[in-house]
């Protein structure tokens, strides 16, 4: 494929330099739809804003997906990252509140359910220590919030090689490149590590992206078939897929009656 082409196309028409249907992208695609529509009913139900907390934020691909929904107006930014490139790099940085936070030690400083939805996409895999970050995302949700968390996966079994035996292999070959990666999860490892930390925590559905993707069939990624045939597997197999994302919420307190005295 040529890199004319790539340079002319937009991943989902947002995108710069990517292919049209480049499914690295299509996560965000998918939360981009989803939390524009929460915030539109969001809108409706509260009057306000839906306040979203965008953990890891980057160059804020997550908001550049959200504001190609219907409804976007209706959220106010909150981000947390470590910045290696500043504020200044994310998109529409003067209309973000920004918190530097190393999420290894958790959200030190930020208020407990303080926000409606919280986006924690492609970070957990790079944390040591994943329990106090997703302890403390929990946290911050307010009752009936939601938390999108998305990380990389492996077919079951095969992430036992990627956690076990790719360290080792490394250290016998001595292997200089640090991954960046040092968590190894399969779509059900990765639940259960969600539940262990948070048992009130409500798993709503899982849905899975790229079931292979780069390489040879990249040119297939300008095609739209091959991205909805990728997102109809993850939808229905999405252990299959290289990576995953669970929606989650926090259970809404339940509002108890008033108690009428008799006259």
């Amino acid at each position: 494929m040529s890199t004319e082409r790539t340079a002319k196309t937009k991943a989902f028409g947002i995108e710069e330099g990517f292919p049209t249907y480049r499914l690295r992208q299509a996560r965000y695609y998918e939360l981009g739809m989803d939390i524009a529509g929460w915030a539109r009913e969001h809108a409706q139900t509260y009057g306000r804003k839906l306040d979203l907390l965008d953990i890891g934020t980057w160059d804020g691909v997550t908001r550049k997906y959200i504001e190609a929904h219907p409804g976007h107006e209706h959220v106010r930014y909150h981000s947390v990252d470590i910045y290696p490139h500043g504020t200044n790099f994310v998109y529409k940085s003067h209309d973000w509140t920004f918190h530097n936070i190393n999420l290894e030690g958790g959200l030190v400083g930020l208020a407990s359910e303080a926000y409606d939805v919280v986006v924690c996409e492609q970070v957990l895999e790079h944390l040591h220590d994943v329990s106090l970050a997703i302890q403390d995302m929990f946290r911050v949700v307010r009752p009936g919030g939601r938390l999108i968390l998305g990380v990389p996966t492996f077919p079951e079994g095969l992430h036992l090689i990627r956690k076990h035996v790719v360290p080792v292999t490394d250290r016998l070959f001595q292997v200089k490149k640090k991954r960046g990666h040092v968590q190894a999860w399969s779509k059900r490892t990765f639940i259960k590590t969600l539940r262990q930390n948070c048992p009130k925590m409500v798993i709503e559905k899982a849905r899975g992206f790229r079931i292979i993707s780069g390489g040879l069939l990249r040119p297939l990624e300008y095609q739209r078939w091959w991205w909805q045939v990728n997102r109809a597997v993850g939808r229905v197999v999405p252990s299959l897929c290289v990576e995953v994302q669970v929606i989650a919420h926090k259970p809404a307190k339940s509002v108890q009656p008033v108690q009428r005295r008799a006259a």
